[in-house]
């Protein structure tokens, strides 16, 4: 008899998996939930990625070869008056208003468990946001792990999973809760630096300003980190190996598990473009990039969501004219905005004046494809983890301007590693001059001060590059979801 159940053991062990993935509702996070997909299917195991129709018509496309293995699963989104017409992600309101987001996003719960019941999956990924989705798998026996798109250091910072959850860690330190986000919290090294700057606890703030019933971030995180059957880590032991130790120290018994860093792939399937304006956008935009020497260009961007103001716009463009480099900068249009491209804030004759040395784009560009291009050598960026991860994939040194949420703990992280450098900034009120800025990128690009930021960075190729070694923790990472599934007899749904 043990032998039947031992050979039963082992073949549900080697049987593919149907793993489920629900991110939140931003690019920034479909785009890494979408990498690790195509991970897995790669390994020949089935995903299904849950989220509304709307969102799901705009992600990358997936290879050909595995779109038989990754199902797009669309929820029906919520009639939400509050937001504009097909808004639906946090790239289409602005910050201040993304909290309007959060009802309609908890109101997909009925359709969730719907799914659950009929599908069955042998795991569901879940992001921060879903605070009730935890005890919804428990439910239905569906094993279920919170997929971290933050690094160890900043979940790190946020503390234990029941003081997050309790909600005192986002209350003021003088109210009984631990609240000072300037301050290093007391179970981190003090010499870490690890904090926020008042101005960046200030930018955060300003979501507050959409008045909605909600439930508050930092619950959110507590309740889907304390409540998941796993901790799933998008770092590795070569970058975080401190963070990481002391990440279980504060989850206890719960297992925290990297599953590396999930870097864009060597053929850039994240940013192929199916229709002929991308693939005339890209024409254009390497034919600039053939033009300029090797490792001498920055590349400028800032996401999706991260939105500057008209004064930081123009000294943002004062620097990287007087800093004399040559530049490609990415100008986005602000989100919730159909008319403003994001160009009439530059400096009068701006465009003129750079022209030759320096390219404005404004709309939807190749990031990984142009951080891929030999011409450049650094990436001026707001820190958000998808870009760090590519910038230092193809060892690109970064000049941080971190904007919003938790970017400012990202470039305190790199600063400590050594890979970057920071534009200065008033730490009360964030304002900075285009000296700080041009300052910042000739440290980075083209200063003696600077190599050893520039190695580190060349170094960092080694690890957030290195195909083999990212594989490995996604090897590990299925192991685990293959040993710790539940047999499919015993599901009682």
């Amino acid at each position: 008899m043990a032998e039947t159940t031992t050979t039963k053991e082992s073949e549900g062990t080697a049987a593919p998996l149907h793993v489920a993935m629900f991110p939140w509702l931003a690019v920034g996070h479909f785009i890494p939930f979408l990498r690790l997909a195509t991970l897995l299917a790669r390994r020949g195991h089935r995903v299904s990625f849950l989220s509304t129709p709307h969102n799901l018509s705009k992600l990358p496309r997936i290879p050909a070869h595995l779109s038989s293995l990754v199902a797009l699963v669309p929820l029906p989104f919520p009639d939400t008056p509050a937001l504009p017409p097909l808004a639906q992600s946090s790239a289409d309101v602005p910050n201040r208003h993304q909290q309007l987001l959060k009802p309609a996003f908890d109101a997909l719960l009925p359709a969730l468990r719907s799914f659950l019941q009929s599908s069955r999956p042998d795991w569901i990924l879940y992001d921060y946001a879903s605070h009730w989705l935890p005890a919804l798998a428990a439910e239905l026996r569906v094993p279920h792990a919170f997929l971290s798109l933050f690094a160890a250091a900043v979940l790190s910072f946020f503390g234990p999973p029941r003081e997050l959850a309790s909600g005192r860690r986002f209350q003021p330190a003088g109210g009984g809760g631990g609240g000072d986000f300037t301050a290093v919290p007391p179970w981190i090294p003090t010499g870490s630096g690890l904090a926020f700057l008042p101005h960046e606890v200030a930018r955060v703030a300003e979501r507050s300003e959409a008045r909605v019933e909600t439930t508050e971030d930092g619950v959110r995180f507590g309740i889907s980190i304390g409540e998941s059957d796993a901790v799933v880590v998008r770092t590795c032991e070569e970058f975080e190996p401190e963070w990481l130790g002391l990440l279980r120290e504060l989850y206890g018994d719960k297992p925290v598990l990297p599953v590396g860093l999930l870097p864009p792939t060597d053929e850039g399937d994240d940013d192929e473009s199916d229709d002929v304006e991308g693939r005339e956008i890209w024409e254009f935009i390497k034919d600039w990039l053939d033009g300029q020497e090797a490792n001498s260009a920055v590349y400028v961007a800032f996401g999706t969501e991260a939105t500057l103001t008209g004064a930081e716009l123009a000294e943002l463009a004062l620097g990287l004219e007087m800093s004399g480099l040559p530049f490609f900068w990415v100008i986005r249009r602000p989100p919730g905005s159909d008319r403003d491209d994001g160009l009439g804030s530059l400096p009068r004759g701006f465009v003129e004046r750079v022209k030759g040395r320096g390219l404005v784009h404004s709309g939807w560009a190749p990031q990984a494809k142009i951080l891929r291009h030999e011409s450049v050598g650094g990436f001026l960026t707001h820190c958000g983890y998808n870009s760090i991860v590519e910038g230092l994939s193809l060892g690109r040194v970064l000049i941080t301007f971190p904007v919003m949420n938790e970017q400012g703990l990202n470039a305190r992280l790199l600063r400590a590693k050594g890979v970057a450098v920071e534009v200065p900034r008033d730490e009360m009120d964030g304002s900075f001059t285009g000296e700080s800025v041009a300052g910042a990128v000739r440290l980075a690009m083209v200063d003696e001060a600077g190599e050893p930021a520039r190695a580190a960075a060349r170094e960092m190729k080694g690890v957030f590059g290195n195909k083999e070694k990212n594989d490995g923790y996604v090897d590990e990472f299925v192991r685990y979801l293959k040993e710790h599934r539940k047999p499919t007899d015993k599901i009682n749904l």
